[in-house]
């Protein structure tokens, strides 16, 4: 029992380090000072549930003209328990189409007896969650041990974005180069998470940090040469808010974006190839690192095709609006392929291809120097690579 117990520390206890270091910067940046940039007193938005719909704004036709007048019952803050009637907007972007039961969340504004409140959305917090557990069970159940790890290393990337990654930035950081560094501490946890503490994990770490980074150069050189950066997004006017407030460089965020997008799929990649290649070497320790190398290439290929896809993909979907509105208007071809939002969709999609298909012989590089460093003379099997730390 001891034996297990020791063992348990020597393989966990770096592990528990990063951690808790981690942990403990995200705490301190919590105190970060924001600049105030809408004047919110007295407003809060709070949960309530719809008594009553006391106007309809449902038209004949099926659609929704005007707003509705409803009552509803507040479940949290300082009106709470109380029944208030307010008004929810017809809009796509806000308000919502409310029937009696619905749980809603109220935009209100309190200054002494004077109450002003408005539907501001249905509430989909509880469903988000749900979903999210939901998947994080099917994860664990059908993946076991390493889907459980799996599930730990997401929650920590989500968490590292949230309460390190965006806080830094808003301090001043360079949000690129910041990027980076999240990238490769999310990584190095959760390759140590899947593969413990072996050359296997090193391997792969070193991989997607690299491809990564190949990811953001070439989304880089690619702005560079069409002349799109961060400045050119839809969202620009806005952001400048911040670039004059608190001196953030905004057209960082956009390669800094690409660059955590395209982690999960370089991740992937790198994993596999130095798996796969692990256990090649395990079947045949007297392999020879050009034949490791060949047959690490050979696996990186039929990787490249699926993984490449999914970036291009994803980003190709997320831009399906815009390209519909594109052929619906029937642009010219030269306006199209001319536009800020086109040239930022190619290069998404591109550099995180990139990212992913370099990967592949970095990875394999790595792998083949790593693996056979510490081998035998040829009387003795090699090592297990995977088992060597």
């Amino acid at each position: 029992m001891q034996t297990k117990i020791l063992s348990f520390i020597r393989r966990w206890w770096l592990m528990a380090a990063v951690l808790i270091l981690t942990a403990g910067i995200a705490v301190a940046l919590q105190n970060v000072q924001k600049t105030q940039l809408i004047n919110r007193t007295g407003q809060t938005f709070e949960k309530g549930v719809v008594t009553a719909v006391l106007r309809d704004n449902l038209e004949p036709d099926g659609t929704r003209v005007g707003d509705q007048l409803v009552e509803v019952e507040m479940t949290t803050g300082v009106r709470k328990g109380q029944t208030i009637q307010m008004t929810s907007s017809s809009g796509y972007l806000f308000g919502a189409a409310c029937t009696e039961g619905m749980r809603v969340i109220v935009m209100q504004s309190v200054a002494g007896d004077t109450t002003v409140s408005s539907v501001y959305s249905q509430d989909r917090g509880g469903i988000l969650i749900l979903f999210a557990v939901l998947y994080l069970a099917a994860l664990i159940v059908i993946g076991g041990w390493q889907g459980l790890k799996g599930a730990l290393g997401l929650a920590f990337t989500f968490l590292a974005i949230i309460y390190l990654y965006l806080p830094l930035v808003y301090l001043g950081w360079p949000p690129l180069w910041t990027s980076v560094l999240i990238c490769a501490v999310t990584t190095a946890v959760t390759m140590y998470l899947i593969g413990g503490p072996t050359l296997k994990t090193v391997v792969a770490s070193a991989g997607t940090v690299a491809g990564v980074v190949i990811a953001g150069l070439m989304a880089a050189l690619f702005g560079w040469a069409t002349g799109i950066s961060g400045w050119n997004v839809s969202d620009i006017e806005t952001l400048i808010t911040l670039w004059n407030t608190n001196g953030i460089n905004v057209g960082e965020l956009l390669f800094a974006g690409l660059l955590i997008s395209s982690l999960g799929a370089v991740m992937d990649v790198a994993m596999s190839v130095a798996s796969s290649m692990g256990e090649v070497l395990a079947q045949n320790p007297s392999m020879h690192r050009g034949a490791l190398f060949a047959s690490g290439m050979r696996i990186g290929r039929d990787m490249m095709g699926t993984d490449s896809n999914t970036l291009i993909l994803a980003f190709a979907g997320g831009s399906v609006s815009m390209l519909l509105l594109n052929y619906a208007y029937d642009l010219p071809i030269l306006q199209v392929l001319n536009s800020n939002n086109i040239g930022i969709a190619v290069m998404q999609g591109l550099a995180g291809s990139f990212g992913v298909v370099l990967a592949v012989p970095v990875t394999v590089a790595l792998a083949t120097l790593l693996y056979t460093a510490r081998r035998k003379p040829a009387a003795e099997p090699a090592a297990n690579p995977q088992e060597a730390a």
